[in-house]
């Protein structure tokens, strides 16, 4: 099996963090823009899309900074994706950093697809 390669995506989402870290951890926020509904059970969490689910464990969090998950299925053991926030200290913008791992002739369509759903989110928060 071949390694997938990381990649990180940066958009920035001029919005209070406490407005936005919760659309990327809480299963009503993520149902808002990552998927069509999501369940969650302690840390494990199952996203839904077109009648297809998949299930990914919350790996780590920091509240307002970051949430990291990994899906249940994939095989790389070094594989995840993670939402994070930062905030510029001199223009106080904040950005969403998003880390994901594909295979490397996949990567640049996963970056096409967190452009659309990043555009949905921020459609969402009304920016």
């Amino acid at each position: 099996m071949e390694q997938k390669v990381r990649f990180e995506q940066e958009y920035i989402v001029n919005a209070s963090i406490s407005v936005i870290y919760p659309m990327l951890s809480t299963p009503s926020g993520l149902s808002d823009w990552f998927a069509d509904d999501v369940n969650i059970n302690g840390k494990t969490y199952t996203f839904f899309w077109d009648g297809a689910e998949q299930i990914a464990e919350l790996i780590a969090k920091r509240t307002n900074v970051f949430a990291r998950f990994k899906w249940i299925e994939d095989d790389d053991p070094k594989a995840y994706f993670e939402f994070k926030l930062t905030t510029d200290e001199l223009t106080n913008e904040v950005a969403l950093v998003i880390t994901d791992f594909a295979e490397k002739e996949e990567v640049e369509d996963a970056k096409e697809l967190w452009d659309t759903q990043v555009d949905k989110l921020k459609h969402n928060l009304g920016i």
